[in-house]
């Protein structure tokens, strides 16, 4: 049985993968996708790529911060913590009914707010590691005693 791939390995492959995705599309949704992504570096130099879903691109740092979904009619950028994030410039235009998750759907020819889009990158980075410092120190607070014990 084979070993599973070093990290770095496997952040290198699902790189490959979304740069074959975004060649593959070869249209508008391609060029979306990759700008989608730059922003995504721009905004968390240190997040790290997957690909899971059967091929959809996804982004993580301390957890999923969002995917990258391709329709025919929209590129869709689902967070999996949006409902937690700060939104002021109302980007978030899909799954807006849940408790969890919020998306942002571009379809073709819409400006993206980069500005905007990259603040809400970061800000879902530092909601998952703000998120991960509170359980780490959780599970490593000693347990209080109960009275009379």
């Amino acid at each position: 049985m084979a070993a599973a791939p070093a990290p770095q390995e496997a952040e290198t492959s699902a790189s490959a993968l979304i740069d074959a995705r975004i060649r593959d599309l070869a249209d508008w949704r391609g060029a979306t996708l990759a700008r989608i992504r730059k922003l995504m570096h721009e905004a968390v130099p240190e997040v790290v790529e997957e690909v899971k879903w059967m091929g959809v691109p996804v982004w993580s740092h301390a957890g999923i911060l969002c995917t990258g979904e391709t329709y025919q009619q929209a590129v869709k950028m689902t967070f999996a913590k949006g409902a937690s994030l700060p939104d002021p410039k109302g980007l978030f235009n899909s799954s807006l009914e849940g408790n969890t998750r919020r998306a942002i759907d571009v379809h073709e020819g819409e400006a993206i707010n980069e500005a905007a889009l990259r603040a809400l990158f970061r800000a879902a980075a530092d909601f998952n590691g703000l998120q991960a410092a509170q359980k780490k120190a959780k599970a490593k607070a000693p347990a209080k005693k109960k009275a009379g014990s």
